[in-house]
């Protein structure tokens, strides 16, 4: 099993080689030159700065490593999901990738047209670019999440995680739904929702 190092940390050995020449220097200047002790330690820790970044710091080329094989294990193909007969014919057309969990999801807007999405507070143009990549373009998608649904999307969220529950989307979206976007903006006005 090969040794765990940091490839590009200076050599310690180097280090302690220079701090060495820097207490002979200071010890040289200090007997024999006759310096004060305030010069003479200033010249010494050039002299060991100097030493231990020359022979502390890897110079040419490293020693190739050779790579180890990679290990190639069976990938199960997953099955495909049926489409039940019972389902809108607009869901049918343009489902998105069969997920295990998670809110209903299309490959694009039902009739080529979706919904905007920035009318619900907390979702700007960004977010609502996100949230279009992950399959969601109606407010009727978002207004049919439970508590689960909210827990899967927000973990699709990449910097944008609790917001779902914190600007409160579904119930906005129920309200869009249930009443219609020109009573959400009224009740929008006083936080209402």
């Amino acid at each position: 099993m090969r040794k765990a190092e940091n490839m590009n940390a200076p050599n310690l050995t180097g280090w302690v080689i220079g701090a060495a020449a820097g207490l002979v220097a200071f010890g040289a200047l200090v007997v024999v030159g006759e310096f004060d002790l305030f010069p003479a330690a200033a010249l010494g820790a050039v002299v060991a700065a100097a030493a231990g970044l020359i022979l502390g710091m890897p110079w040419g080329a490293e020693a190739p490593v050779p790579a180890a094989a990679p290990v190639h294990a069976p990938i199960a193909k997953p099955a495909a999901a049926p489409v039940p007969e019972a389902m809108p014919a607009a869901f049918v057309a343009a489902p998105a990738a069969a997920t295990s969990a998670g809110p209903m999801r299309l490959k694009g807007p039902r009739g080529g047209t979706a919904d905007n999405l920035k009318e619900i507070e907390g979702i700007g143009p960004a977010m609502e670019k996100l949230v279009n990549e992950l399959g969601f373009y109606h407010f009727d998608q978002i207004a049919s999440w439970s508590d689960a649904d909210v827990a899967v999307v927000d973990g699709e969220m990449k910097s944008f995680k609790g917001r779902i529950s914190r600007d409160r989307w579904v119930a906005q979206a129920k309200l869009i739904v249930s009443e219609g976007l020109e009573a959400f903006r009224e009740r929008a006005k006083t936080n209402n929702y």
